[in-house]
Formats: C-alpha cells, sequence, structure tokens
C-alpha cells in the first residue's frame, strides 16, 4: 500500500498537469463563452445559449492521463515501483481527480443557475441533457465521464507503451473496423430506428453514468493485463 501511495505521491508532484491546467482551460474557456454571449446580446434565444465547451476538460483529462503512462510510467519503473504498485497508484489518482473535479463542476453548476447563466443566461455546466433531479447522481454524471477518458487515456498509453506505434495503427484500425461493420450490419438490415430507440428509451443517468463506468472498468481490467508486459 505504501508504494501504491508513492505512486501516487509523485504523479501528484505534476499538480499543474493533474489539477491546474484542467481548471485553468475550464475557466478560459467559460469567460471566453460568457464574453461571446454577452457581446451578442439579445440575438441570441434564451434556448441558444447553451455551449459545449464544458468537454474541454474531459479532454485535458484524457491527454494528462496518457502522458502519464508514457511519461511517468518510465520514471517510476527507474525508481524500483513495481508495475502492479503502478498501475494502483494511477488508478487512486484517477478516482481522486474524478471525484474532485466532479464536485467543482457541481458547486459550479450551482452558481450558474444562481446567477442566472453568469448574468448572460449562458447555460456551460447546466447543460439540459445534463440536469438531473438530486445533486447526487447530478454529482455522478460529472464525475463517471472522467473516469472514462481517463481509462481511455491510460489504456491508449499502456498500448503505446506496450506495442509502440504499430500498436497505436493497429488499435485504431480495429476501432474503425468495428464502428464501419457496426454501420454496414445496421444499414443492412435497416435497424437504425431500433438504434435511435435504444439510446433514447435510455436516461441520461444510464448513458452519462451506468455506460461510461462500464467502458472505465472493462479498459482498466485490459490495461492491467497488457502494462504487466510493458516496457520503459
Amino acid at each position: 500500500m505504501n508504494r501504491v501511495l508513492d505512486v501516487a505521491r509523485v504523479q501528484a508532484v505534476n499538480w499543474r498537469g493533474i489539477v491546474a491546467w484542467p481548471l485553468g482551460i475550464l475557466a478560459f474557456t467559460l469567460v471566453i463563452n460568457v464574453a461571446i454571449f454577452g457581446a451578442i446580446g439579445d440575438a441570441a434565444p434564451p434556448e441558444g445559449r447553451v455551449t459545449g465547451a464544458l468537454s474541454s476538460i474531459y479532454i485535458v483529462m484524457f491527454v494528462a492521463h496518457l502522458q502519464t503512462i508514457t511519461q511517468v510510467f518510465p520514471f517510476a519503473l527507474g525508481l524500483s515501483v513495481t508495475r502492479r504498485a503502478f498501475f494502483a497508484g494511477t488508478a487512486l489518482v484517477v478516482v481522486a481527480q474524478a471525484l474532485f473535479f466532479g464536485l467543482v463542476l457541481l458547486l459550479l453548476e450551482w452558481v450558474e443557475r444562481t446567477t442566472g447563466g453568469w448574468g448572460v443566461g449562458v447555460r456551460y455546466f447546466g447543460l439540459p441533457f445534463l440536469i438531473q433531479e438530486n445533486p447526487l447522481t447530478q454529482w455522478l454524471v460529472y464525475v463517471v465521464p472522467f473516469l472514462a477518458v481517463s481509462a481511455i487515456g491510460v489504456f491508449m498509453g499502456v498500448v503505446f507503451k506496450r506495442w509502440g506505434q504499430a500498436g497505436m495503427y493497429v488499435l485504431t484500425m480495429t476501432a474503425g473496423v468495428l464502428a464501419a461493420g457496426f454501420a454496414i450490419v445496421v444499414t443492412w438490415q435497416r435497424s437504425w430506428p431500433s438504434v435511435g430507440s435504444f439510446f433514447t428509451g435510455q436516461s441520461t443517468f444510464a448513458l452519462l453514468a451506468g455506460y461510461p463506468l462500464v467502458i472505465a472498468l472493462v479498459l482498466g481490467g485490459v490495461g492491467w493485463f497488457t502494462i504487466r508486459r510493458a516496457t520503459p
């Protein structure tokens, strides 16, 4: 357990990359969007004052944990840290970040709602499809996607360290083939209405908390088995 905590401490040294930069980019995109909607005034109707810039912080977390494997992993192994301890410590950091950033987004959504969309009616944190009935589910809707995108970043980093650029090409092509195959089969069977009905029939909580959690757990498990043979 001590080695796991040591790995978490090593990663915490880069607090700018895992905390400051995500919050800084979040603040930057928020200010830009508030300024834009404030400048255009009544030209944008109330229902049109919605932005998708919240995704920026999730993209930053994906990149941060891709770099965790490509940059921190070799350094940690040089300190005689086992792969098991490194992966467990990384998982601890990912969960802690997700819980923390989820709380930040929950508080900012409350501020946004209280201030009438930062004074200009913009919906940055309280996107219509994100809104839940109680604070706990609202928090989870923010938290779980962090786990999913971080798991994707870690998994891609592990693939790169295990198989290099060839592994990344194969992974990308495999994902493309699967997506194309799915589209071809669904089109052939004329099942796009059924696919649409499936997703529209799911609750927001299931789409943003349930399924992303499954993705995080599956990729976490596959990443663990893969990193055991990864080289620095």
